[in-house]
């Protein structure tokens, strides 16, 4: 099996491990369209390999692994701002929640005791 047909494979799996993840409701669609976009990419260069060696030897790489390389390295760095971005998020969110919480228990545990009160006084 040449690697173009391996290339081609990958991608393909790729792209429907994705679509599988969204439809099960697994993953979220605004982070599959990069995972999405990456398959596409990916199937395109193992299409047509002379895509991928054309755009290296203009960029000025030397060997077209090296500019795949690249684009991977700065790929992973995108998708580790972007999870930082969600989990700031997230952590923000989760700190209000548990704030109004504790002030809605607080308020819920003065009522009771209130009520308790009021019972109290009417015997």
């Amino acid at each position: 099996m040449s690697s173009q047909w391996l290339g081609l494979l990958g991608a393909i799996a790729l792209a429907i491990f994705i679509v599988e993840l969204l439809r099960r409701g697994i993953l979220r669609e605004k982070f599959a369209v990069l995972w999405l976009v990456v398959a596409v990419a990916a199937l395109v260069v193992a299409a047509y390999p002379p895509l991928l060696t054309g755009i290296a030897s203009a960029l000025g790489f030397a060997v077209p692994a090296n500019f795949l390389f690249l684009v991977s390295a700065g790929l992973l760095l995108a998708v580790s701002v972007q999870l930082s971005f969600e989990v700031s998020r997230l952590e923000r969110s989760l700190s209000k929640l548990t704030e109004d919480h504790v002030l809605l228990a607080e308020r819920v545990e003065r009522l009771q005791a209130g009520a308790d009160e009021g019972s109290d006084g009417a015997q």
